[in-house]
């Protein structure tokens, strides 16, 4: 019978957790930087933004733990992966507020009226949303394709994850704002394909070489 004390139950959770966490900070924070290249005579700047390969990750770990734990932890591993990541998110935006407020302005007033601390703030919300939504697709999908070949389940549920959390994020958080954000959803998309393709093998060998002393704890 497996050890399932709460220190092992614990560890168990620990490295997928913030292993989303900071995939979610990381590409809250890259999100906001465009990809300043020329590639053919393409500007990339207007169609593509770094956080597109770095927050397929979050598929990567949500796929891994689906497949070596189930459908039940992976959604665990997601809703304290969603409350770890935006609070991060929302930290950092509470923290460029503080720096940049004048004396006698609420922490609350400088965050709504910093244009990159309000930014942070509407990106926090944004990623909330559509991380929470997709992520539990992506687990849905998955599961509904677990037994078929290997690479079937992580490759469709990432895909439908990613279009579903691309539309979603990038309308709440730019919608309005005057920033191209409907080129980069297609760019930020495009970008997700090639990652999806590239973490393929990655979530292959992450499966394997997962330790055999934490799978199976409840």
């Amino acid at each position: 019978m497996a050890d399932r004390t709460p220190l092992k139950v614990g560890l168990k959770y620990l490295i997928p957790v913030l292993a989303m966490g900071l995939v979610i900070l990381a590409s809250n924070e890259l999100v906001q930087h465009p990809v300043q290249a020329i590639v053919w005579s393409v500007n990339l700047s207007g169609i593509l933004t770094w956080g597109a390969f770095t927050y397929p990750i979050a598929f990567l770990v949500t796929d891994t733990t689906n497949r070596v734990f189930g459908v039940g932890p992976a959604r665990k591993v997601v809703y304290v992966g969603f409350v770890f990541g935006v609070a991060l998110t929302l930290a950092a935006a509470l923290a460029i507020a503080r720096s940049t407020r004048s004396e006698g302005m609420s922490l609350l007033a400088a965050l709504l009226h910093d244009d990159e601390a309000f930014a942070m703030f509407r990106i926090a919300l944004a990623s909330g949303s559509a991380f929470l939504v997709a992520q539990l697709l992506d687990i849905q999908v998955f599961d509904w394709l677990r037994r078929g070949d290997w690479w079937k389940a992580p490759v469709a549920s990432s895909f439908i994850g990613s279009l579903v959390d691309t539309v979603i994020f990038f309308f709440l958080a730019f919608a309005g704002t005057g920033l191209p954000w409907a080129s980069w959803a297609m760019g930020d998309f495009a970008a997700k394909l090639l990652m999806i393709a590239l973490l393929l093998y990655p979530f292959k060998a992450l499966v394997s070489l997962y330790p055999n002393s934490l799978r199976g704890l409840g």
